[in-house]
């Protein structure tokens, strides 16, 4: 059994419903959902010129082993009409693997951690919300304290719960 950190993103259409469909085939195909972050909304990263993103971290359990649940999750992705066309460009969903437990994976499918976790604060608020004591595998500091170093600039705002 698996623990796995997961970053919704979406920043086309109706970016909420997207974030609740991707929960729902997460819950269907790929485990149990044990915590869920706030909605936040985030100026996009990389190209900057686009639609404002909604972000949310949750927290599954799953018997998938992490390179089962990432194909998984890009098949998610996919039903969810994901087309990847643009690097860092505008998209209905992103679902990225942010931890899996303590585990340290580099292969050509999935890095674990996420190799950016440390630098991106949309990231980092969220996962702050749901496990702030959590240890980086790598970096042997707390998601909190990682939070607290990071120096993206980028503007992370909570949405208010509806």
């Amino acid at each position: 059994m698996y623990t796995a950190y997961l970053l919704l993103g979406s920043n086309i259409g109706d970016r909420k419903a997207h974030l609740q469909q991707a929960i729902s085939f997460i819950k269907q195909y790929c485990g149990s959902m044990l915590q869920s972050s706030s909605v936040y909304q985030t100026a996009a990263w990389g190209i900057t010129e686009q639609p404002a993103f909604y972000n949310q971290v949750i927290v599954i359990e799953t018997l998938l082993e992490p390179t089962v649940l990432m194909k998984t999750l890009l098949e998610i992705e996919e039903q969810i009409g994901r087309k990847r066309t643009i690097k860092y460009g505008p998209r209905t969903i992103d679902i990225d693997i942010l931890l899996i437990d303590q585990l340290v994976i580099q292969s050509p499918l999935l890095t674990v951690p996420h190799p950016f976790l440390p630098e991106r604060r949309f990231a980092l608020l969220p996962l702050s919300q749901v496990a702030p004591q959590l240890n980086h595998p790598v970096l042997m500091k707390s998601i909190q304290l990682l939070l607290t170093l990071c120096a993206d600039q980028l503007e992370v705002h909570e949405l208010a719960p509806e």
